[in-house]
């Protein structure tokens, strides 16, 4: 049996985005477009503008981090990179102190590549520099796709132990936990290429996006009660806290089981635990991951359509 297979054939970028800023900036600024972007380098991205100022330049597209705020820039290059984007790229991240660089390209000098990763190597863990390379592809004459290709990117382990290890002695719990987050985000991301999480870090909580800019969840380990929490975290918004308390009752129903509700000075919390016989326990470290993961998925769906209501 003869299988007829379709050809695939390399379309170029100016063939479809004529000029860079016009065409491809307003292209990749569009939501649909950095969630494409996003689910390549596993940050969450949300758009705040096209063209920002930076003294006497504009960087391309200045954005957030979904789920923490760090700020990101993107810079577009259709042609090969050159040591000019490369300053810019430096001058933009210093102008508006961001921690997520990313510099998109046609594609890239072998010089530029290893600049990329020294800069990846000598800063610490809060900054993290992408160098990606764009082409377009179409199968016997359909409309081109984008596909992203990571040339260079963080090391998140390398970068945390070594940022932790000059500011102080890294012990062996923020070790653990480190090394746990890590596992965690690898699990996730073999199951599910949708979620998208943070760059893992020594400290005993996890941040993911809810689908909110006033909360987050929160997971947390807790190694003195050898306790796993998944929670709403909301800051300084007490109205929400309300809102949602007032549907408490529906809330704990479609959680499945009771929360506690805390409502402190600063920040409230809506959160549910797991008692385990050792949270660092490699034997249950596969269904650890899968109760963090399960309810991070629970709490998505249960409050954020609460989220949406509360904004109307």
């Amino acid at each position: 049996m003869k299988n007829n297979l379709a050809k695939l054939q390399k379309v170029e970028l100016r063939d479809v985005w004529n000029h860079e800023a016009i065409d491809f900036t307003k292209w990749l600024a569009q939501k649909e477009n950095l969630d494409l972007l996003s689910e390549e380098i596993g940050v969450g991205i949300r758009l705040v503008q096209t063209e920002a100022n930076v003294g006497r330049f504009n960087v391309d597209i200045l954005a957030e981090e979904e789920n923490s705020d760090r700020k990101i820039i993107i810079e577009n290059q259709l042609e090969d990179t050159n040591h000019d984007h490369l300053g810019k790229i430096i001058t933009y991240a210093s102008g508006y102190d961001a921690e997520i660089i990313v510099w998109i390209v046609k594609d890239f000098r072998e010089e530029h590549q290893k600049a990329v990763d020294w800069l990846n190597e000598h800063t610490d863990e809060g900054i993290n520099f992408f160098l990606i390379k764009i082409e377009l592809w179409q199968i016997d004459g359909s409309s081109p796709a984008p596909k992203f290709d990571i040339i260079s990117k963080p090391n998140e382990w390398a970068k945390a132990i070594k940022t932790n290890s000059s500011g102080g002695e890294l012990t062996d719990t923020k070790i653990q936990q480190l090394d746990f987050w890590t596992k965690f985000k690898n699990f996730v991301q073999a199951n599910d290429k949708k979620i998208r999480l943070q760059t893992p870090r020594p400290q005993h909580w996890y941040n993911v996006s809810a689908g909110s800019s006033e909360a987050h969840i929160g997971l947390t380990i807790n190694t003195r009660e050898n306790l796993f929490g998944c929670e709403i975290y909301i800051n300084r918004n007490k109205e929400l806290f309300s809102f949602l308390k007032e549907h408490k009752e529906e809330i704990e129903k479609e959680l499945g089981e009771k929360a506690e509700w805390v409502d402190a000075p600063i920040a409230s919390r809506i959160k549910i635990g797991k008692e385990v016989s050792g949270v660092f326990d490699q034997k249950q470290s596969e269904e650890y991951f899968k109760w963090i993961y399960e309810k991070t998925i629970l709490f998505q769906k249960v409050f954020g359509k609460y989220f949406k209501e509360y904004k109307k």
